[in-house]
């Protein structure tokens, strides 16, 4: 589904909004994007908590009940780079919104099935919806705010969006699930919707068009079989453990699949992304901290979530209360990190946060399973808001590295490490809960790990992100 342009707008940078005289950019094409983005993260943790309902109400399998929540993380994942590249080739705000009226409409239709095999279909067509959402996103907000210091307001807040709906995802799911019915779970995501496509028709500028770059079908065949093949394996591995030769098979051929991908690339005419870009610091670098970051701040919310539940007899609305605090301070980090980036840079400030973020599970996997939850608080925040803060800087090193012409696959790259990082963290979180012994075992060492990738991270943004802001 695609949305028409109007006339004089194919091929042409679109024109710039001119500035309030206060300097300040207008809000409305932030709001937006964000409210797309958000809607997209939502669904990846709001369904949690509906999918028990679900499972009774449709009468499916456990198979069933795993397609739904998978299914759509799935398609997410893989066709990330995909939606980057169509976005770049015919128009970001074109396939943004393409992406938001998919996933609208698949939403309604999540919410009007009949049965698990219709949900699981919709369900599928809704992460293609937001894998054409993402990409664009970033991208548009490059577009939309050229200036440093406002560019990286956007960046801070665009990225707190994530944080906050992937923690509020249990809360919200649980409060509807238990009020509304679980189709509502779904439903929710209809007057989002309309509303961001009506602010971003209206508000965000057309986005130039690359028509004549052509779509390298081999290798996105090849990156979408390497992500979903990748994604589903660590899925697996969280519930049937790491020897399983099913999840070594999905390894093994997401390698593969991975292999050809960059075969192809060096063989191409056009590239995803030209190889000299990947081989730079920034773009490099930029992606391997966003795989970390991801990595460490869902494997904390999904070992708590799991330890708050089944060790300390949390409902899923008290759980999501309790994860609260993770999430409560990541809009004033990324407001935070914004206003500063402009004076210090961004190496200053992604490195600082992931230390401090590395500090905050130390002391969680210091303190062991069975400290009272007022103790935990301290480490969650630190977490949280180290987080949010260095997301800021890395979303800038690595759109910054990139010509405004391979905006979208430039976003569509840093979104997919982080979709895999986020995989990564669930997926090791549940191994350790599962084969360690004990869970105070298990949730100790998946702390520590998650802080051994913060300091990861910090080495990494030290050597890999700009040390000053750019000259005007």
């Amino acid at each position: 589904m695609a949305f028409a342009e109007p006339a004089g707008g194919d091929g042409a940078a679109p024109a710039p909004e001119p500035a309030p005289e206060s300097g300040r950019r207008p809000l409305a094409p932030l709001l937006a994007v964000c409210a797309g983005y958000f809607m997209v993260i939502l669904d990846v943790t709001i369904i949690n908590v509906a999918v028990p309902v679900i499972g009774r109400d449709l009468s499916t399998s456990l198979t069933g009940i795993q397609w739904i929540t998978d299914g759509y993380t799935l398609v997410f994942a893989g066709f990330l780079l995909t939606g980057g590249a169509l976005g770049d080739r015919l128009g970001n705000r074109r396939i943004f919104c393409s992406g938001v009226a998919v996933f609208t409409v698949s939403s309604a239709a999540c919410a009007l099935a009949p049965d698990a095999p219709f949900l699981v279909a919709a369900r599928l067509v809704e992460g293609l919806g937001a894998a054409l959402i993402v990409p664009g996103s970033l991208a548009l907000l490059q577009q939309a705010y050229p200036e440093p210091a406002a560019r990286a307001r956007a960046f801070g807040l665009w990225g707190s969006m994530a944080g906050i709906a992937a923690s509020a995802g249990p809360l919200l799911g649980g409060l509807l699930v238990s009020t509304a019915g679980w189709r509502w779970v779904f439903l929710i995501n209809l007057p989002v919707g309309v509303a961001c496509l009506a602010l971003t028709l209206r508000h965000v500028a057309r986005s130039p068009r690359h028509a004549g770059r052509a779509l390298d079908w081999p290798a996105q065949c090849a990156v979408v079989a390497a992500v979903a093949l990748l994604t589903a394996a660590l899925n697996e591995a969280g519930r049937r453990g790491w020897s399983d030769p099913a999840v070594l098979a999905g390894l093994g051929l997401a390698l593969l699949a991975a292999a050809a991908f960059a075969v192809r690339e060096r063989l191409a005419a056009a590239p995803v992304l030209p190889p000299s870009l990947l081989r730079s610091r920034a773009m490099g670098g930029g992606a391997v901290i966003g795989l970390l970051f991801n990595f460490g701040f869902y494997g904390m919310v999904f070992t708590a979530s799991l330890d708050f539940q089944h060790q300390r007899g949390y409902s899923a609305v008290g759980t999501g209360l309790a994860l609260f605090p993770a999430v409560a301070v990541t809009m004033f980090a990324s407001v935070l990190s914004g206003r500063l980036s402009r004076r210090t840079g961004d190496r200053p400030l992604v490195v600082s946060g992931m230390l401090l973020a590395a500090l905050g599970l130390a002391g969680w996997a210091a303190l062991g399973a069975g400290a009272a939850y007022p103790l935990l608080v301290a480490p969650m925040m630190a977490a949280g808001f180290g987080t949010s803060f260095a997301l800021t800087g890395s979303t800038a090193t690595v759109m910054g590295a990139a010509p405004a012409a391979y905006s979208g696959a430039a976003s569509a790259l840093f979104n997919t490490t982080r979709q895999i990082g986020s995989a990564t963290g669930v997926a090791l979180g549940g191994s350790l809960l599962a084969t360690a012994t004990g869970s105070a075992a298990g949730l100790r060492d998946s702390m520590a790990i998650g802080a051994l990738a913060y300091l990861t991270a910090a080495g990494l943004a030290w050597r890999c992100v700009p040390a000053a802001p750019k000259a005007a």
